[in-house]
């Protein structure tokens, strides 16, 4: 009797004894995600908002604002040292952005196919660890250090140069106008190598050793292998160090501030320095937000348009 009745609630002749509701998956995740929103909303949107109200006003920092409208914005279409600053950021965005991610794949590569299979993965990690040394170091204390290397007097380098023989060759790398950006660029390369190397090698490691063995068997030689099989297979890592590197080229201060703080005669000045002495050095506290609020614009709707194209490319992969 026992079993039939057992039997019949399981085949709906019954209704089992009522629970304790479960709550929904969608409210759980709500409040998980809850605190990490208004922390996103006080430091980041309420801040921005803020900056965009000043961009619209005259104003030094006490007082009232003055409202004026778009003046700023009319104003910065014919700064021409607003424009110069944006062409500074297009090198910075070479140097930071796509020079380190062609430097960070081969090297990459050379440490995964060749050092790691050779010299074993601890010697791999190590060098790894040594490339990515720059990003962990604070950008005040790499660009004191390369400011005592850059130095016209006594420089390391000039004293190199001087060592070998190749004296004419000395220059004030900070200093003159014609080579300051190209040696601000150098030390940025320098500085962004690391982040794309350790991307790319951990891509490099969900790569199915497979693929290049059968290509390998069919005669492919190294560089076939990597342009046709490894290139398409961390196409989504790509994306992401293009997205990450570009955003940090096109926001950079800090270095730019300790090595040369935006000179010679705003040779190597960028938007971000460039709204700062705007800001504080100028008092012009409206146009240094005018200046931000378009980085900030210019930012968020590159890195749209770069997840745009991410997303296209993964799911023409998948189709």
């Amino acid at each position: 009797m026992t079993v039939t009745v057992e039997r019949g609630a399981r085949t709906g002749g019954g209704q089992p004894p009522a629970g304790p509701r479960r709550p929904r998956t969608r409210d759980s995740y709500a409040l998980f995600l809850l605190p990490g929103f208004l922390a996103f909303t006080a430091i980041i949107i309420v801040p921005f908002l803020m900056n965009t109200g000043v961009s619209f006003t005259e104003w030094q920092g006490i007082g009232s604002p003055k409202w004026t409208g778009l003046a700023n914005y009319r104003d910065l279409l014919d700064d021409s040292e607003f424009w110069a600053s944006f062409r500074h950021s297009l090198f910075m965005v070479v140097a930071m952005a796509v020079v380190p991610t062609v430097i960070g794949l081969v090297l990459a590569a050379a440490l995964f196919d060749y050092v790691g299979k050779h010299f074993g993965g601890k010697v791999a990690s190590v060098l790894r660890a040594c490339f990515y040394l720059p990003q962990v170091l604070p950008i005040a204390v790499a660009g004191i250090v390369w400011s005592w290397i850059l130095a016209p007097d006594n420089g390391s380098l000039n004293e190199l140069l001087k060592a070998v023989g190749l004296g004419s060759w000395q220059q004030d790398w900070l200093g003159d106008p014609d080579i300051a950006l190209y040696s601000v660029m150098g030390v940025m390369v320098w500085v962004q190598i690391g982040f794309p190397l350790v991307v790319f090698m951990a891509g490099l490691q969900r790569v199915d050793p497979q693929l290049h063995e059968a290509a390998e068997l069919d005669g492919a030689g190294w560089w076939r292998r990597f342009w046709h099989i490894t290139l398409p297979q961390i196409r989504p890592e790509i994306y992401v160090v293009l997205t990450w590197c570009t955003i940090a080229a096109l926001k950079v201060f800090g270095a730019v501030y300790v090595l040369t703080k935006g000179g010679p005669g705003g040779a190597t000045d960028v938007p971000s320095y460039f709204s700062f002495t705007t800001f504080f050095e100028k008092t012009q506290v409206g146009y240094g937000a005018a200046i931000s609020t378009i980085l900030t614009v210019i930012i968020l709707a590159l890195s749209l348009i770069l997840l745009k194209l991410q997303t296209r490319s993964e799911e023409g992969d998948r189709a």
